[in-house]
């Protein structure tokens, strides 16, 4: 059976610990997936980069199943008190997770 063509690919950056739920959720969809290791920039936690590819019409589906599956988390930082005669750290509350995604449109897509 031949798939519907490629006319939307989404860059979805999720954490490491809902990458496993979110692929379930879009191969639901039947949407190809490709996995990339990434890592992010501000607390230098491993994350995931997943490409997908959607047909015409399939983006708003895509994009619920992410939000049904990546969730936003509470981790604590610590940071040193400034101006403390001893560097104890006091933890800081920073919300990480959830998903950064990027809908391109696709002018071309071919498979061989």
């Amino acid at each position: 059976m031949e798939r519907p063509p490629i006319r939307h690919l989404i860059a979805a950056v999720v954490q490491e610990q809902d990458v496993d739920l979110a692929a379930r959720a879009l191969n639901v969809l039947g949407a190809p997936i490709i996995h990339l290791a990434s890592t992010g920039g501000f607390l230098g936690r491993r994350n995931a980069t997943l490409l997908i590819g959607l047909p015409e019409g399939m983006t708003e589906k895509a994009v619920e199943a992410l939000q049904r599956s990546c969730r936003q988390r509470v981790e604590y930082l610590a940071i040193p008190l400034e101006g403390s005669p001893l560097p104890l750290p006091t933890p800081v509350p920073v919300t990480v997770g959830g998903a950064t995604i990027f809908a391109i449109p696709v002018e071309r897509f071919e498979e061989f």
